[in-house]
């Protein structure tokens, strides 16, 4: 009866010596555990090295974003202290527009606008000679006349000042006075309106000069009142 056992052709069956015991076939090595689990712990450790990185990108990312918002947020409101916001308000001042001029000849200003003693009001006058539109000053007087005379030094190009603050003519120009006066930044050359010097033509004119090298009184500019207007007429 044939044998129902089939036989391996590649592994054929041992032949049966007498005497001799069967010897049993050798069984694979087995693979070391520190070798089944190294790839394991291999691909854990890029895994953990993946998830670090991510973390110190967000982290990166998120500290940048934190401080290009609030590095540039307003600073906390401090209380503004008085001179901080007189000098606000100078600044807010020297920002509008300059007073539109009146020129003459012509009406310059209005009594009512001169209506204090040394209340005064620039104004521009045209130099019959070359046209130009030269910067002047008319002033109440405290004898109730009125003085207008030329901004610009006489023969030169400097612009004279007339100062109301006699803290400021003691401390800018060093010259004490109990009345405003009109000065020269230029050569620091001092006008009193109410004496009179000698003029160009040799006749006299307010304004002598009381310190300083000023050659003559500021140019003088004739005005007279029309109604509730000074009007310029004309420059010597």
């Amino acid at each position: 009866m044939p044998d129902d056992k089939r036989l391996d052709p590649f592994k054929p069956e041992q032949p049966s010596i007498p005497g001799v015991k069967p010897t049993a076939p050798k069984a694979a090595p087995a693979q070391p555990p520190s070798q089944q689990a190294a790839p394991r712990r291999e691909s854990s450790s890029k895994a953990l090295v993946w998830i670090v990185a991510a973390v110190v990108v967000v982290f990166i990312v998120g500290g940048a974003l934190y401080f290009w918002l609030h590095g540039t947020s307003p600073k906390a409101i401090e209380p503004i202290s008085q001179s901080a916001a007189d000098a606000a308000t100078t600044s807010s001042d020297s920002a509008k527009p300059a007073e539109k001029l009146a020129t003459g000849p012509g009406p310059v200003a209005s009594v009512d606008a001169l209506a204090k003693p040394w209340a005064g009001k620039r104004f521009l006058f045209r130099d019959p000679l070359t046209s130009e539109a030269v910067p002047a000053m008319v002033v109440h007087l405290p004898d109730g006349n009125y003085w207008a005379f030329s901004l610009r030094e006489p023969f030169g190009t400097c612009e004279l000042e007339y100062i109301t603050d006699l803290d400021r003519l003691r401390a800018d120009y060093s010259y004490r006075a109990d009345h405003p006066m009109v000065a020269n930044p230029c050569n620091h050359s001092v006008y009193d309106l109410l004496r009179y010097g000698s003029s160009s033509n040799g006749g006299l004119v307010r304004g002598e000069v009381v310190q300083g090298a000023g050659i003559r009184p500021p140019m003088a500019i004739e005005v007279r009142v029309d109604g509730k207007e000074i009007v310029a007429v004309r420059m010597e």
